[in-house]
This record gives C-alpha cells, structure tokens and sequence, in this order.
C-alpha cells in the first residue's frame, strides 16, 4: 500500500496522525503503541472538526502527567528501542527523531544526541511520531510521498525571539524538498479559530506549560503568534516536516498513479476562511499508468559520507553489474554538517540479494534499507541507423508502437566520432537527423 500526503496547506504531526485516523487507523490499537512507549503518559482522542468549511478528523493528544522529565534525543532513542514496537513503526520513529534532532542541533550548534524536548513537546512528539508511524504500519503502508510543502510566511514569536518563518529548524528540514509560501489567496489570516475546541494538545494540568516545544513558546502543533500583520504565520512545523522526510525521503510529487483505496484528512490548528489548513492522505495500491502492468521492484538506499569520490562510478557499475535495473547517487547533508551521497539501486526479486551484497562490498555503508516500489515502463528497442558510413544505435521508447521518445547512444556517438575524426557534438547532430529520416520521432511507428 502507498501513501501520498497533500501537504499543500502546511504540515504538523497531528495533522499526519489526523490524517490517518481519519482514513481508518484504529484509535485504539494507536494508543497501544504510545503506551508501549511513554505507559500511562498520553491519551489519544480524535475529534470530528471544519476547517475552511471542510470536515476533518483532529488527533488531540491529552498529557495525564503532572510533571514529564525533560527528554534528550538519545533518551529519547533508547525509549524506543526498548518499547517492543514493530519493526517498521520503531524504525520509521527513530528516523523521524534522528531528523528532528539533526536539524534543532544544526540550528543551535549542539550535538544532535544532546538536544532537549521539553517536558510536554517531548510527549506531543513521540505521541504525534510514534502514532503516525504506528497508524500507517496498521494501514498497511510500505511506502510514502507527498506534495510540496506551504511553509507560510511573515515572522512569528518563539522562544528564541522573534522569527522569520520558515522557523531555521524547519528551513534545515526542507532542505531538498519543494517549498512554497502560502496558498493562494491566503491572504490576510484574521483571527484563527478552532469553533470552540480546546486549544491544540491542551494540557489542562498545567496552563504554565502549555504552548511550549523543544523550539518555540507554544505548542509544536499550534500556530505560533504571528507578529507582522497580515501574514498568515507558520504552516509547517518540525515534527510534521521530520515525519514527512522521514517516510517520503526525497519523495516530493504530486498525485501517484493509485488504485485508490481510502481518503483521510487531517485537521490543523488555524482556522482561515479562504483555505483549509488539513493535511489529506491518499490511500492505494500504486496503479499500472494507462493500464500498463506494473513491475513489482525494491529501492534499495544507503547513505555513504567517507568514500574517495573518485570511485563512486565503479560502484554504479558494480550494482548495475549485479543485476540492478538502476543505480543513482544523490547529495546530502549528514549530522554535523557532513557533505554526503545517498546511494539508490532498483532490483527484483531475483536480483535483490546481489544488489545488496555489492552495495556492502563496493562501499563503506554498515546497511541497506529498501523499500517495494511499483515501475511502469514503456517497451524499448535498438534501431541501428547509418552516420556517414558508421553504425549509431538509437535507443527508442514506444508504446504499441508508436514512437515516444528516440535517442542517439551516446557511446556509438563518441566511437563514430573517433572513427570519423569528427566532434561528438557534429556526429550527435548528424545521429538525430538520421533517426527521424528512418521515422525515429514522437508519433512515428516501430517497423518491425
């Protein structure tokens, strides 16, 4: 199953758990996990709520403790891993914390082991992380993406002082993903309202905490004040977007083809009139586009920030030597500023066993995680074309024969030009030109 969050009116984390509650995740068996985690702490409520004129579930996280001790990261961490979680859900949090703290301990210059969750931040985080991930393990999700996010705009008041928004964690979070500012026609914010609700993730035992997280001086799930008129505040949050690139990594699309299974959405903290601040989820079973059978594959990754550059082409080819369908590197930045490479490969079943061998022969890594994903792929062939008396190959892209996409390759560009004593890019010209003389073109048909 796939999940594809619209984030398009901002994220927070009870706006994901919303999302899924409201999709059909079990409240109950949510609640299992989160006391498994911090016993007896947190009580999980979902209510029925309108944002923008449009019904919406809201996950409400109540603390039932009077006094929570502050919480680091790496507590934290070992929490987590002594709850006897399932695997994916305890997996998924930890990634999701790791992130989080990454980012705060970029932002202030601190060791992201060290980093403090206040008292109640630390129980909404958990609660909102851990239940996220629980309800799409109950849902059956084995894969995440999502929209581009709305961040908002203007400045607002933290306990760091006054901010611009994005707040400096979420601007370390959305690093790699697609922003944008607000929604259109977002406008002037007003006066947000929740129609008579408790404030977001009240803690009724203690007013005085109330509105505080790791980061700012509220709630990490309710709006910040916003302190320069007119505009419309915070959208996203750090634990929304740590959750979201956590569970989508470098994931940012639109809609997926999907054999569409449920719908949730999710309830914010502001209530504006020109927009519906809701996260949606989508969820389904990844479709074949235009009914074309879908290849069942795994992404495998690994992240990699010690190995000599000059030997990552030797990698690729060595994955791709093993049975890969694909192999790719992508830039990252790693704890501590480290400049790093996420290394990717796509593989079968029958493949999927040496894929990972060479990833940990080939490179420095310690593991491999993967992934199942769905690939629909158009039927491809060889054409031999004539350059002035050498043979180029055109690779070309068609369904039901009729031509979508026809290229040189570039290899037998280069030998022809070798051969010929001519530039590559003269040969290239010359390669294209002869491919649509032999109908190699958008719209053209394979002769078989």
């Amino acid at each position: 199953m796939h999940a594809w969050f619209d984030i398009s009116a901002g994220v927070a984390g009870d706006m994901l758990l919303g999302s899924l509650l409201d999709a059909g995740a079990d409240v109950g068996a949510v609640q299992a996990a989160l006391d498994a985690v911090v016993p007896g702490a947190v009580r999980l409520e979902a209510e029925e709520v309108v944002r923008g004129g449009q019904r919406a579930t809201k996950a409400r996280v109540r603390v039932l403790v009077d006094d929570p001790p502050h919480r680091t990261w790496a507590t934290i961490r070992d929490m987590l891993l002594a709850a006897g979680l399932d695997d994916r859900t305890q997996q998924w949090s930890l990634e999701a914390f790791e992130r989080l703290a990454v980012a705060e301990g970029r932002t202030h210059g601190v060791d992201p082991a060290t980093v403090h969750f206040h008292e109640v931040g630390a129980l909404d985080s958990i609660a909102d992380v851990v239940g996220t991930c629980e309800a799409l393990r109950l849902l059956g999700v084995t894969s995440v993406s999502a929209s581009p996010v709305r961040v908002g705009s203007g400045r607002v008041r933290a306990a760091h002082g006054d901010l611009p928004v994005p707040v400096p964690a979420v601007a370390q979070l959305v690093l790699g993903w697609q922003v944008h500012p607000t929604p259109a026609g977002g406008g002037d914010p007003g006066h947000p309202h929740d129609h008579g609700h408790p404030a977001e993730h009240g803690h009724p035992h203690d007013p005085s905490h109330r509105g505080r997280s790791h980061e700012q001086a509220h709630d990490h799930d309710t709006p910040a004040p916003v302190t320069t008129p007119g505009s419309v505040g915070e959208l996203a949050t750090p634990t929304g977007m740590a959750l979201v690139r956590a569970l989508a990594g470098d994931a940012c699309a639109g809609v997926p083809a999907l054999a569409t299974r449920a719908l949730g959405v999710g309830a914010g903290g502001k209530d504006l009139p020109d927009w519906p601040n809701v996260v949606r989820v989508l969820l389904g079973e990844p479709a074949a586009s235009l009914d074309r059978p879908a290849t069942e594959l795994a992404e495998l990754r690994a992240n990699v920030d010690d190995l000599d550059p000059r030997l990552w082409p030797g990698v690729l080819e060595a994955l791709l030597g093993a049975g890969a369908a694909d192999a790719w590197l992508v830039p990252i930045q790693m704890k501590k500023g480290r400049p790093a490479f996420t290394l990717h490969a796509l593989a079968d079943a029958g493949h999927h066993d040496a894929v990972v061998d060479a990833m940990l022969t080939h490179t420095s890594t310690l593991g491999v995680r993967w992934t199942p994903v769905a690939r629909v792929v158009l039927d491809r062939a060889w054409v031999a074309v004539d350059v002035d008396g050498q043979s180029v190959r055109v690779k070309v892209g068609s369904r039901d024969g009729v031509v979508l996409h026809a290229a040189p390759e570039f290899s037998d560009v280069a030998e022809a030009a070798r051969a010929m004593g001519r530039p590559e890019a003269h040969v290239l010209v010359r390669a294209q030109a002869a491919a649509a003389a032999s109908g190699l073109v958008p719209g053209g048909r394979i002769i078989s």
